[in-house]
């Protein structure tokens, strides 16, 4: 019984040490304007494309990272994390979960919303 016990402790201390060294990793990103998207689908085509990395959009302040549902005219559903902004076409490029790389004219977005906000441990 002391064994498991023992077991047990060891590993709430290692998942507890493991979680705070990625915080401290994700502070650092942030000190150092360092904005992690990991999806091996983004090319660095891509991110030299995009001119803006935080904007305003509607009121709010999105920044490269978050992740938005978008909703476009058409009625389709778009949940994504957010890649930037093209100002001269007035787009924003989207990278879905399906691994799809988009890229949505401002005029056609109906509705958008922010499910969640990069580094919001520290915002």
């Amino acid at each position: 019984m002391d064994f498991i016990i023992t077991i047990l402790i060891m590993l709430l201390i290692s998942s507890l040490l493991g979680y705070i060294l990625v915080v401290l990793k994700e502070k650092f990103y942030l000190k150092n304007n360092i904005i992690l998207i990991d999806n091996k689908y983004v090319t660095q085509e891509d991110l030299d494309g995009t001119d803006l990395k935080e904007f305003l959009l509607d009121g709010e302040r999105l920044k490269a990272g978050d992740e938005i549902k978008v909703i476009t005219k058409d009625k389709e559903r778009f949940i994504g994390i957010l890649i930037g902004a093209v100002k001269k076409e007035n787009s924003i490029l989207l990278v879905t979960y399906s691994n799809k790389v988009l890229k949505f004219n401002i005029d056609n977005i109906l509705q958008f919303k922010v499910i969640s906000k990069y580094g919001k441990f520290f915002a």
